[in-house]
């Protein structure tokens, strides 16, 4: 009986260590993502940017490529396309999957305002980028 009772304390205190290093883990911070080149993402890319484009061009058929990039965003690997329709304000950002060659997610319209918000942000991270050793 008594060697029981030490295997279920045992057991216990396996357990609470257990669910404590796990509990540990999930509160830890990620470590930064690595800066990946366009050119080490292209060479993860199963589909070409040409390919990405004509799909993006399907989604807004009357607008022209103003930039585009490949990117990982929320760890899916993408091609990101910043399309101007003439007459039409703002831009629609088409994403494709660089992998599948499906489209991600619906266009996305963004006004002038937000544009210009996005570019400053993206500015500042790639600044920010060339200042690290």
């Amino acid at each position: 009986m008594i060697s029981m009772n030490r295997n279920i304390a045992l057991l216990a205190v396996l357990g609470t260590v257990a669910l404590a290093g796990s509990a540990a883990a999930q509160g830890k911070k990620e470590a930064p993502a690595k800066h990946e080149t366009q050119a080490q993402l292209m060479k993860e890319a199963k589909i070409t940017m040409a390919v990405a484009k004509a799909t993006a061009m399907k989604q807004v058929p009357a607008a022209k490529v103003k930039s585009s990039e490949i990117e990982r965003e929320n760890g899916k690997l993408i091609y990101s396309f910043d399309m101007k329709t003439k007459g039409k304000a703002g831009i629609d950002e088409v994403n494709v999957d660089a992998t599948t060659g499906e489209l991600v997610g619906a266009v996305a319209h963004e006004d002038a305002k937000t544009e210009k918000k996005e570019i400053k942000a993206e500015a500042k991270e790639k600044k920010a980028e060339t200042k690290k050793p």
